[in-house]
């Protein structure tokens, strides 16, 4: 599914172009998708192979949040997603919990205004019957449902915060036009 997500381009939603929320079928059909549009489609897609419709959503202090598939294998949580940054695509199944998941976003959410501040799941089959699945119209009550549910707080030092920025504009400097990125796939093992 992952490897699905990173071939489509991302939806960036262009001005003049408003805002989307597609559902799996939008997604399908057009072939592009942002987080929360990738989150869905993943949803709908892993529901069929016994996995619940868990999604995350990661607040940052700069408004620009992001959304991911969660779920279970082996008694273990990870993620499926769909970001222009690599750093915050999925992640495999290794964290004992939610919040380690979580946590394992914090270093690729900085960047010149990011930072991730907190986060928080749901089951989206809390909507039901709202069609969240297959709805040819842009399903805006998902969106509400994660500003509305509780989010735990991802607390940090203001110097462990002004490091990473200062690796990402040093790496912007050095790199002019490269989207940095600090991910590293060896960082899948929990803090």
């Amino acid at each position: 599914m992952q490897a699905f997500l990173n071939a489509l381009p991302y939806n960036t939603e262009p001005p003049p172009d408003p805002p989307t929320l597609r559902t799996f079928r939008g997604v399908a059909r057009l072939r592009t998708a942002h987080c929360l549009e990738a989150a869905l489609t993943t949803a709908v897609v892993l529901e069929q192979h016994g996995y619940p419709p868990w999604v995350m959503s990661l607040e940052s202090i700069d408004g620009l949040d992001h959304v991911i598939f969660v779920y279970r294998a082996r008694g273990r949580w990870g993620s499926v997603a769909r970001s222009r940054d690599p750093g915050l695509h999925g992640r495999r199944p290794v964290f004992r919990t939610l919040r380690a998941l979580a946590l394992s976003y914090f270093e690729p959410f900085i960047d010149a205004t990011g930072c991730l501040k907190a986060y928080g799941a749901v089951d989206l089959r809390v909507l039901e019957p709202y069609d969240w699945r297959l709805s040819s119209g842009n399903v805006w009550k998902v969106a509400q449902l994660l500003y509305d549910i509780p989010h735990r707080p991802i607390r940090s030092s203001a110097a462990r915060v002004d490091r990473l920025r200062a690796k990402y504009f040093k790496f912007r400097r050095e790199h002019p036009g490269v989207r940095p990125t600090f991910y590293d796939q060896s960082t899948w093992s929990e803090r």
